[in-house]
């Protein structure tokens, strides 16, 4: 019910305009459950998720959309106004069709739409809100896994999302974001099972050229690039598998495994990404050069 005549108010909420082409709702992840075959899941590029929240008063692990590429849209209803930011991936702002500021707290009154646009440089863009997302966890976490479909399902046109109630106060200072990716570096620790592979194999893996593919997706980035030969034939028996391995497939170009990986895998580990650089792997759009380097 609307304010007015002693009535009660709706519970804050969101309801999706335009869910875009992939959006999410992610938060830090359901760490642990590994042994019992589930993905961590989470916001792929976590340092703007937590700037994100910092930038609207909330805890860093608050739960925020994550889009992809297209950007998304929605209204906010249940609360006079809310504080949101988007971030991450470059993109124009709009509030009502008004241009807002990126990067930055804006005020969104009830009613109006809040749009984060397409992405003009990197892939994921952050939508947090002041309160947080409150959908049901699962797990302990409110993030949705693309893998094992635990969390809240891919937004679609017309969702509605529950909000928390805002009490933090967020901060007067300017915070800057990272700046344009021309180049992903990828600093590698040694896999185990990189003895698969033969020598010339493992020079080629730090020294050629390889790029993103736009087969990527929050499974692993996968690359397009020179085949890495094995020193050996055979599978695996499936083993534990951790966020960062690099997985080479039967077509021998790696594949870089991100938060909705899988936990177990029978192709061999040539190496694992530090997971630092793993923020940088997901605002990589195809076609960006990646390089590994010896960590």
């Amino acid at each position: 019910m609307s304010p007015g005549g002693g009535g009660m108010r709706m519970s804050p909420g969101l309801h999706v305009v335009r869910a875009g082409a992939l959006t999410t709702v992610q938060d830090e992840g359901r760490t642990g459950w590994a042994h019992l075959g589930v993905p961590r899941a989470g916001a792929l590029d976590a340092p703007a998720r937590r700037l994100a929240n910092r930038l609207v008063g909330n805890a860093p692990d608050a739960a925020v959309l994550e889009t992809t590429l297209t950007g998304c849209a929605v209204r906010l209803s249940g609360a006079r106004s809310m504080t949101a930011v988007v971030g991450g991936a470059g993109c124009r702002v709009t509030v009502d069709g008004r241009p807002v500021a990126w990067g930055a707290p804006v005020r969104v009154p009830e009613g109006a739409v809040l749009e984060a646009g397409p992405a003009v440089h990197g892939l994921r863009s952050y939508l947090a809100f002041g309160g947080g997302l409150v959908p049901e966890p699962v797990l302990g976490s409110r993030s949705a896994d693309l893998l094992s479909g635990l969390g809240p399902p891919v937004l679609r046109d017309g969702d509605v999302l529950p909000l928390g109630h805002g009490h933090g106060c967020p901060p007067a200072d300017a915070v800057p974001w990272p700046g344009t990716l021309a180049e992903l570096v990828l600093p590698l620790y040694p896999g185990p099972r990189h003895t698969w592979f033969t020598p010339a194999a493992l020079r080629t893996l730090s020294t050629a050229a390889y790029r993103v593919s736009e087969r990527s997706n929050r499974i692993g980035l996968r690359t397009e690039g020179p085949a890495l030969e094995r020193s050996r034939d055979g599978e695996l028996p499936s083993e534990g598998i951790v966020l960062g391995a690099v997985q080479v497939p039967p077509d021998g170009r790696p594949v870089v495994f991100l938060n909705d990986h899988p936990t177990t895998g029978g192709y061999p580990v040539v190496g694992v990404v530090a997971e630092a650089a793993l923020a940088a792997a997901a605002q990589a759009v195809p076609g960006t050069p990646v390089r590994f380097v010896a960590a």
